[in-house]
């Protein structure tokens, strides 16, 4: 479905106050579900027996849905960068994340590749080809940058590996994503963002008309 043109992107130079506590509240929220993610990554190792070492991948996406969360709503630049980046550190500091101050680093990769293909349309359009892009992107740039560090170049499962990663990032990171902004946005509760001035999709209309 081709996405509505979603009207210009703010161009003021700060965030407002405003603004700044929407992103830090989201990435506080996302940083917890992230640790519980990781609870569930652990469940979902041991359940999947010799191939457990694959559910990280499976799961993947879920760690990417903060991103393109803050940027469909306050439509600004940096704005699902620094909504990972709050996670992350929220995971580390405040959770005791086992991977450390490296989690901030992968982070920041999510962010850029989760907000890339948002940046490439001047946070114009909002749609469902564009979140699912959003979560491919993120989840293949920090892809490369973990199997480099967890030496998975060279092994026979490393097509496997991004296949699955990127797959989740398109459902849980991109697709899943779309789906919590337009639930939220519903219930009006972000009518005084960015996203709230925006017009509503094309899917949006048929949905209310349908009701």
């Amino acid at each position: 479905m081709t996405a509505v043109q979603a009207g210009p992107t703010r161009r003021r130079s700060r965030f407002t106050l405003r603004e700044i506590v929407l992103v830090v509240v989201l990435g506080v929220v996302f940083g917890f579900l992230y640790w519980v993610f990781v609870q569930a990554w652990n469940g979902l190792a041991i359940a999947m027996g010799p191939a457990g070492d694959l559910a990280q991948h499976v799961l993947f996406g879920s760690w990417l849905l903060v991103g393109p969360i803050a940027v469909a709503i306050l439509r600004r630049p940096g704005s699902g960068i620094l909504a990972e980046l709050i996670a992350a550190v929220v995971e580390v500091v405040f959770l005791g994340s086992p991977v450390g101050p490296l989690l901030v680093l992968s982070a920041l990769l999510q962010g850029i590749g989760s907000e890339l293909p948002f940046a490439l349309t001047r946070y114009r359009r909002f749609g469902w080809g564009v979140f699912a892009a959003s979560g491919a992107f993120g989840a293949a740039l920090v892809f490369f940058w973990t199997a480099y560090r967890m030496g998975w170049y060279g092994q026979d499962l490393l097509e496997l590996r991004l296949g699955v990663q990127v797959l989740s990032g398109i459902v849980l990171g991109g697709l899943l994503a779309k789906t919590i902004v337009g639930a939220l946005r519903r219930t009006g509760v972000l009518d005084d963002f960015a996203i709230g001035a925006a017009p509503h999709e094309a899917q949006d209309v048929v949905e209310r008309r349908v009701r």
